[in-house]
């Protein structure tokens, strides 16, 4: 492993090793959360039900196996190392194809590096999933700056630019020249900045959960909306919703109040599971009970909770609101392909105006959580994506 990575980035081999004493602690608060009162027949409208949190709870208090889950995630290689000034984890999985394309793949707010751990297998050995070797990725997934086992960030100025030129020197120290990257949400604003920011070394972008860049702002003519067909009617009801106070509360308080909301999420496991469990049911298709299993929820809130990073994570938002904006910019010359899901926003023609669209492909089925919800089509469009570009790779 050490002959592929930059001789002056010092990289580390890494395992996940969370004590007895951190899981004992987290069952003591479990059981003895103080729950708060309930008004009758409010359903999901004043946030998360408690008795859909009660069950999910005594589930992770009484029956879910986070060492199994450990052992899941450390059967992939991780590793770590420090990236202006930062530590960053991240996981690194080569593909037995000589020939395979790097790619980054990039998640968001609540996920995880966990989010992945479905699609790892097919991507990087695809003969073993019935599909074609020449389909074959090298995977490279950090987890974000200030998230997980990258640990807390240590000072101001971690917006999405500066972790993708940090995440761009990822690339560099493992030697990869000519590389691809996948992302949603932030890794949906993380992506697409690589595109001015390393553009001579990333060939592609493929996204999904986008938003920024790939919406309206502002008010809509009535005469342009009157050519909106009825799937971007659609996708703008679904932006209206969340720029609502009820869809939007979440990304204000981390935009203006990190600390606020990281003073409870650190230190009440529930608090931290209710306030992902809140956006993972309003973004996924159809019930958050059908999309997600239950590990796969708790997983990627263990990876918040014993790392203590739910400030931190927060921290993001607030350094993006507080952050130069980057308005004006003619598009980056690099691809960049769409996975539109079913619960996802992005309308093509405001997405064309920002940025070099050579791909897009739309989904009746899918949500925001692509990766966990909807692994198939997620790799299937990542595979016809990046075979349009492969020709000018270099691993």
């Amino acid at each position: 492993m050490s002959d592929q990575h930059n001789p002056g980035q010092v990289v580390q081999p890494f395992r996940i090793e969370v004590s007895e004493r951190e899981l004992e602690d987290l069952r003591t608060r479990l059981t003895r959360t103080r729950w708060p009162d309930e008004l009758p027949g409010t359903g999901w409208d004043y946030g998360v039900p408690q008795p859909f949190l009660r069950e999910l709870v005594n589930y992770w208090c009484m029956s879910y196996d986070w060492r199994k889950e450990e052992a899941r995630l450390n059967a992939v290689p991780q590793f770590t190392t420090r990236i202006d000034g930062q530590r960053l984890h991240f996981l690194h999985v080569r593909s037995q194809e000589a020939d395979a394309l790097p790619l980054l793949l990039l998640h968001g707010w609540p996920g995880s590096v966990a989010e992945f751990l479905e699609i790892i297998g097919p991507l990087t050995n695809p003969v073993m999933h019935g599909a074609d070797p020449a389909d074959a990725f090298h995977l490279v997934i950090p987890s974000l700056p200030g998230f997980g086992f990258s640990g807390p960030t240590t000072e101001k100025g971690w917006n999405t630019a500066r972790v993708a030129r940090a995440v761009a020197e990822l690339m560099a120290s493992l030697g990869y020249e000519r590389y691809g990257a996948q992302g949603g949400d932030l890794g949906a604003l993380i992506a697409p900045e690589l595109g001015y920011v390393d553009t001579d070394h990333v060939i592609a972008i493929h996204l999904n959960a986008a938003s920024v860049g790939f919406i309206p702002f502002g008010d809509i003519a009535e005469s342009e909306l009157a050519t909106f067909t009825e799937l971007e009617r659609a996708r703008l009801a679904r932006i209206k919703r969340f720029l609502s106070p009820a869809g939007n509360a979440y990304f204000q308080i981390h935009a203006n109040r990190p600390q606020m909301i990281g003073y409870a999420l650190t230190d009440s496991p529930v608090g931290q599971l209710a306030w992902a469990v809140d956006r993972m049911a309003d973004w996924t298709h159809g019930p958050i009970e059908q999309a997600l299993t239950r590990e796969q929820i708790l997983t990627n809130v263990m990876l918040y909770w014993t790392t203590k990073t739910a400030t931190s994570a927060a921290r993001l938002y607030y350094e993006n609101m507080h952050a130069d904006a980057a308005w004006g910019r003619p598009p980056a010359p690099t691809p960049i392909g769409i996975a539109a899901f079913a619960e996802d926003v992005p309308i093509r023609r405001y997405a064309e105006q920002t940025n070099n669209i050579t791909h897009w492909n739309d989904f009746e089925h899918g949500g925001h959580f692509a990766a966990m919800e909807a692994p198939e089509l997620l790799i299937s469009d990542i595979r016809t994506f990046f075979r349009t570009v492969r020709q000018s790779s270099v691993a």
